[in-house]
């Protein structure tokens, strides 16, 4: 076999539908639109969830539960690895966190998380911690405090 002798499989390829080409396409006049109406317009399309002015599904159907999105308490996260970097017998707090660019925007505290490994002997206050980062900071014989 050579790259000249290479043919595309039967049914691979196939004609541009020609549009509005005169009696031998079969899609003359309208182009396959029909008459008339927003759909037969250029650039004229409905929006899926449109129900011709119907009250839509979404405002029919009753609303449950509660949804407390506007006044959720969310944390700024750091893990433990990221704490190696500072020195023993540092007390780390959130605003040294702030200083060195750990943390930018402190939201409605800080929690440390488990991810890693901690090899330095720190006092680290946050105001959340995970079990795991609990664990990991007393393995390496490190302080938290919960403020």
């Amino acid at each position: 076999m050579k790259l000249n002798e290479l043919q595309k499989n039967i049914g691979a390829t196939h004609r541009k539908k020609r549009v509005g080409r005169g009696p031998g396409s079969g899609l003359g006049k309208t182009s396959g639109r029909g008459q008339k109406g927003q759909k037969a317009r250029s650039g004229g399309s409905i929006n899926p969830v449109f129900e011709g002015g119907q009250l839509p599904l979404y405002r029919r159907v009753p609303k449950r539960g509660f949804k407390n999105a506007k006044f959720r308490t969310e944390y700024a996260t750091i893990n433990v690895a990221e704490l190696n970097r500072f020195e023993d017998g540092t007390t780390v707090t959130p605003a040294l966190l702030k200083d060195t660019g750990l943390v930018k925007n402190q939201k409605d505290g800080i929690k440390v998380l488990g991810n890693g490994k901690l090899e330095k002997k720190l006092t680290i206050q946050a105001n959340k911690f995970s079990e795991s980062a609990l664990e990991k900071i007393k393995e390496a014989g490190s302080k938290a405090e919960v403020i």
